[in-house]
């Protein structure tokens, strides 16, 4: 492979913000709710990397297919890699979970998924094309070689759409969660490629639940003598199918040294036995159950201490997340503040705002 610009490329990045801006200057795009994927083409030779530069390659041949069908003879690009399923209204929607069990040792799994949840692959930014590099070259100038160069893509391999109208962004915003996108990237219009550098902005999806605490894992860095805690354990009650089973939903992480050593402190009194939990059913598995449950292991965790202390369900907290995964918080949530006035038992997810369904292939086909 002999491109202008080589792989190792840690991609450009974005720090978030809290509305779309309103300023001109800007080129706003959808943001894919998947794998960051930078893709280097010379002829037959395709090498896929992730974020970290690490290799994607294997795990995606239908993807490295389409990249020597679809895109030009020699070319990088930026954007993301993505699995989208069909949804009980007949649309498409992204399904990051199954996108994560692309990553997997075993070459016949790897093919099985690759026929049976095939990836897609969304293009949002140019580095190189034929010998030329576009690093240096305003994203107004990389945009425009991009429309030339991937005219008429329609799958698997795409071009993401862009609008120069804050309204309209504001409106993607809005509309397309609903088919499981993130967001909106906002990137400036004379920006050059910056490798690991925050020069896009993000606007995120951000909301609150009442959740229950139901566990704590201790911090990397806790002592006897001096505990600290890690991570919450959250939990909602399942109210949907009549068991009223408490189902764990994700965690809170993000706390300073000092607030780590409150918590644990405040949360002893709440220490109870595994038996008397109701997670304590969950406590024998060997592997990840479908509710994904505190101490049990996947491919994700192996190796990884998962135990954790089991806590009363008597204390509900309130969180900011930014969208749901299936029945589960798709990132981790940050603690806003306790609810002593909340019971318990009324958390459940009849709470969560569901997005309106949209189906994917507008956003693909727009």
């Amino acid at each position: 492979m002999d491109l202008p610009v080589m792989p190792p490329v840690q991609p450009m990045l974005a720090k978030p913000v809290k509305a779309v801006p309103k300023d001109d200057g800007y080129s706003f795009e959808p943001k894919w709710d998947g794998f960051r994927c930078l893709v280097f083409r010379d002829g037959d030779e395709v090498e896929l990397t992730s974020r970290n530069t690490k290799p994607l390659t294997r795990y995606f041949p239908e993807v490295v297919a389409a990249v020597k069908q679809q895109l030009p003879e020699r070319c990088v690009l930026d954007g993301e890699l993505f699995v989208a399923l069909s949804t009980p209204e007949g649309g498409d929607r992204l399904e990051f979970e199954t996108l994560q069990e692309r990553i997997h040792p075993a070459k016949s799994r790897v093919d099985m998924l690759a026929e049976k949840t095939p990836a897609g692959f969304v293009a949002f930014d140019l580095l190189a094309l034929g010998d030329e590099s576009y690093v240096d070259r305003p994203f107004a100038d990389r945009r425009a070689a991009m429309e030339s160069a991937l005219a008429g893509l329609a799958g698997p391999c795409y071009l993401t759409r862009t609008t120069t109208d804050p309204a309209e962004a504001e409106q993607w915003f809005t509309e397309f969660e609903g088919a499981g996108l993130d967001g909106v990237i906002a990137k400036p219009l004379a920006a050059p490629y910056a490798e690991n550098v925050r020069t896009m902005l993000k606007i995120k999806h951000e909301r609150t639940a009442d959740v229950v605490v139901a566990g704590y894992r201790e911090h990397k860095t806790s002592t006897p003598e001096h505990p600290l805690l890690g991570s919450l354990l959250l939990g909602l009650y399942d109210s949907t199918d009549g068991s009223g089973k408490l189902q764990h939903v994700g965690v809170s992480a993000s706390f300073t040294a000092t607030r780590r050593a409150e918590l644990i402190e405040e949360l002893q009194a709440l220490v109870c036995d595994l038996a008397d939990h109701p997670w304590g059913e969950w406590s024998e598995w060997a592997i990840a159950n479908p509710d994904r449950a505190p101490g049990t292991q996947s491919r994700w965790s192996a190796g990884k201490d998962l135990s954790f202390t089991p806590l009363r369900p008597e204390r509900v907290l309130e969180v900011k997340y930014d969208h749901m995964e299936g029945r589960r918080f798709r990132h981790t949530a940050q603690f806003k503040r306790w609810r002593p006035d909340r019971d318990p038992e009324s958390c459940g997810y009849e709470q969560l705002e569901e997005p309106v369904s949209y189906n994917l292939a507008t956003v693909l086909g727009g």
